[in-house]
């Protein structure tokens, strides 16, 4: 009995799907907290360049990621959908910045293909697979492995500087 064998065609991933320009992706819904709009953020001085800043959600102190610069995607204004995903990452909570939010959906694990071998290396390790639903991919992201090591030291850093100054 090989690998495959052992995935069920019942097996179903929930996941939220986004979209950054006009790629669409999803992440696993149990990592996501809340979606909410933009809000104003406060920018950190000597963040990390993917860092856009803090905000306070509920009493809350949190790092507020932009998508489009962590994936090295041109610059966009923001626009009426834009969102923020707040998610847990490592039990820490993080907001990403997406152009927009799409759905809920969930997706068979049948319907998810290992990422191409085009993508594969040190720098693509946080994609978990393409996903087809219908007539579109999604690239699934894994939110656990978006960050490298030393951008997570600088992002710990970040969250220390912050925590002394709550």
């Amino acid at each position: 009995m090989n690998a495959t064998a052992t995935v069920k065609d019942t097996d179903i991933r929930g996941l939220v799907t986004f979209k950054i320009g006009e790629e669409e992706f999803g992440v696993d819904i149990l990592s996501v907290e809340t979606i909410i709009r933009m809000m104003e953020i406060t920018k950190i001085p000597r963040a990390p360049e993917f860092v856009e800043g803090v905000i306070n959600l509920r009493g809350m102190i949190i790092p507020i990621i932009d998508f489009r610069k962590k994936f090295k995607m041109n610059p966009r204004d923001e626009g009426k959908d834009t969102r923020i995903i707040v998610t847990n990452v490592g039990n820490k909570q993080m907001g990403f910045i997406v152009d927009s939010v799409s759905e809920v959906i969930r997706l068979p694990v049948t319907a998810i293909d290992p990422p191409p071998s085009i993508v594969s290396g040190i720098e693509a390790e946080y994609i978990d697979g393409v996903g087809k639903l219908d007539d579109r991919l999604l690239i699934l992201i894994n939110i656990q492995k978006l960050f490298d090591e030393s951008e997570r030291e600088n992002l710990e850093k970040l969250e220390k500087t912050l925590s002394k100054q709550q």
